[in-house]
């Protein structure tokens, strides 16, 4: 645990060498990488934080926007002293990784879109329902800790026969267990209307992605996607040059932890096959105007 800006902010680090970040999604936390952790530090310096409102972070009245959420893994890796790192993010954490690409370009070697929001208006029914008015009055009622735990004992049940829950189920599961508490539903009432309204998606980088030109990207989705789905990560391909896509046909909205160690041995393949982004303002300067160009002509 570090202390940032007054606030504790929890994280784990593992490992030696190029540095990645792993950043979580909604509701959850670094726990969501546990499958894959492990393998990964065998070979890089891997850091997995809690972000702010989730997991055992603080979870303050604050600003709960992307551009928040990424100065803040940029603060976290400034006290770390990792000053580029490959940066991974998943479902939000793929929208907040984008931001942190955008804000801090100069500090990405390479980015890792998985099952990622923040490029299209689609997304799940039950995060939209969350912007509606008076959710903050329905949350408590549907995740009181009795519920919790009588579903973490039909989880035992399962696991006792021998029948696994999927990836989703598990990864929901987690994301529902923390918003038992009060402090919690707030930060992902907050977290969510920041990001979604009763509509779909509200933020999209769709207008910015040509910027990660010279960014190694990867994109990876879930074929059976419930959440997010994959025509987003199709959409997001066709809009970063360059960028490598990767569809995992059978899993769901973690498709990290349905199928872990293609993610590992796929993760490292784009790593040792790419070389790392180098940013200076001049070039960012030249993507702009060239891109502003590009539009001035079709408005023509």
């Amino acid at each position: 645990m570090i202390e940032i800006h007054g606030q504790p902010v929890t994280y784990h680090i593992a490992g030696s060498g190029p540095p990645i970040v792993l950043i979580h999604g909604i509701t959850s936390s670094s726990r969501t990488w546990k499958r894959v952790m492990p393998r990964l530090a065998e070979q890089y310096t891997v850091v997995a934080p809690d972000l702010l409102g989730h997991g055992r972070s603080a979870k303050p009245q604050g600003d709960y926007s992307l551009g928040a959420y990424a100065s803040g893994i940029r603060d976290l890796l400034v006290a770390l002293e990792i000053p580029k790192a490959t940066v991974v993010g998943h479902s939000l954490g793929g929208g907040i990784a984008l931001q942190y690409a955008y804000q801090f370009p100069d500090r990405v070697d390479r980015l890792v879109l998985v099952d990622s929001g923040g490029i299209d208006r689609e997304v799940s029914i039950v995060l939209r329902a969350a912007t509606l008015p008076g959710a903050e009055f329905v949350l408590p009622f549907l995740f009181a800790a009795p519920l919790h735990e009588a579903a973490l004992k039909l989880r035992g049940v399962l696991n006792a026969i021998g029948l696994r829950p999927s990836a989703d189920v598990e990864g929901v599961s987690e994301g529902f267990s923390s918003l038992t508490k009060a402090d919690a539903r707030r930060a992902f009432l907050n977290t969510v209307r920041s990001v979604i309204d009763p509509g779909g998606q509200k933020v999209s980088a769709k207008d910015r992605l040509y910027l990660s030109h010279d960014i190694p990207s990867l994109i990876v989705w879930g074929g059976n996607d419930r959440i997010i789905p994959s025509s987003h990560g199709q959409l997001a391909h066709e809009l970063m040059p360059g960028s490598r896509y990767e569809l995992f046909e059978d899993a769901g909205h973690f498709p990290f932890n349905d199928e872990p160690d293609r993610f590992v041995d796929l993760l490292r393949d784009f790593i040792e096959s790419t070389v790392p982004a180098d940013f200076d303002e001049e070039h960012i300067r030249g993507l702009l105007l060239k891109n502003g160009e590009q539009v001035s002509g079709k408005a023509a």
